[in-house]
């Protein structure tokens, strides 16, 4: 006999009302939430000289870069806010309890923390020294001395802006629907296309920018994804392990890349090497995991165990 597995927080599917569709619909409703306030924030960058230049008007820098303040206010209103808004609306406040102790989850075998944050620096270095013909440099000091302050901004910007959403929530959910690979599968281009309006700005190389350069990055953002799954499984679902993860790329690309590759730091080569280094990454990942991820239903610790027995709309 079925029995009635609702959390008490949740109201009746029935319910109408924008507040009911969010709990009939939490993951549609975290999608359209996060890609709706990130594009409508991220609106005057586009418009600005930064971008399509329809509006005469420069974003200041920050730190170098008008980055900080073109394309943070988007990404923390969009992925980190939605999910937020959602859990608190679909779980209450336990639903948020889980969902914050998985982003302070710092106990974790120490050797992870090794994996994330030299692992991805390696392996872009082995596949740029393909593409290079083996040409590469020693970077200077000051790329060296920069390397871990700029990898720290990175985890409290791009980081923590992002994977509270897109992994957190989104992929903590899908799993229990979908399985790790199909979940992967679906969020890993999610995730790319995101970021499609900032391909209208500097951060996309505007007016430069080509179909190829956008359709390789969200390969990139798909390929990565299955390794992201893989770590976030086998930490326990981890977001401070996800987010040196991928800001790891982030900030080998900008910091280190172009003095230790000089011969290949044009945009489609770039491109190509983080794309490669993507699906090399998530192929070793599948065929060591059989496709599993190391995903284990009866140990996510993302689940409540009122809703562990129930198919999730």
């Amino acid at each position: 006999m079925a029995v009635d597995s609702t959390p008490a927080t949740q109201a009746s599917p029935s319910q109408g009302g924008l507040a009911g569709f969010i709990r009939r619909r939490p993951l549609i409703s975290f999608f359209v939430l996060a890609n709706l306030l990130s594009w409508v924030a991220w609106t005057p960058y586009a418009l600005s000289n930064q971008g399509l230049g329809i509006w005469d008007f420069d974003f200041p820098a920050l730190l170098g870069t008008t980055q900080f303040l073109g394309v943070l206010p988007g990404a923390y209103l969009g992925p980190i806010f939605s999910a937020y808004l959602v859990t608190r609306i679909t779980e209450g406040k336990e639903g948020i309890r889980r969902w914050v102790g998985r982003m302070t989850k710092w106990r974790v075998r120490w050797f992870w923390y090794v994996i994330t944050a030299v692992g991805v620096p390696v392996t872009l270095v082995i596949t740029s020294l393909a593409l290079s013909d083996g040409a590469v440099k020693m970077p200077p000091a000051a790329v060296l001395a920069a390397y871990i302050p700029g990898l720290l901004i990175q985890m409290v910007t791009t980081g923590l802006a992002e994977e509270p959403g897109w992994r957190d929530f989104a992929l903590a959910r899908m799993q229990r629907k979908y399985g790790p690979f199909g979940a992967t599968m679906i969020l890993g281009p999610l995730w790319g296309i995101w970021h499609l309006p900032l391909f209208l700005t500097e951060w996309g190389g505007y007016p430069n920018v080509t179909l190829e350069h956008v359709l390789v990055f969200i390969g990139f953002a798909w390929s990565f994804s299955f390794v992201i799954t893989w770590v976030f499984n086998r930490t326990g679902q981890s977001l401070p392990l996800i987010i040196v993860l991928h800001v790891s790329v982030n900030n080998f690309m900008s910091i280190a890349f172009s003095d230790m590759f000089p011969t290949i730091t044009d945009p489609d080569t770039a491109g190509m090497v983080t794309l490669l280094a993507g699906l090399g990454g998530a192929l070793v990942v599948l065929l060591l995991t059989r496709g599993r991820l190391g995903y284990k239903p009866e140990e996510d610790p993302s689940a409540a165990p009122a809703l562990q027995a129930v198919n999730e709309n």
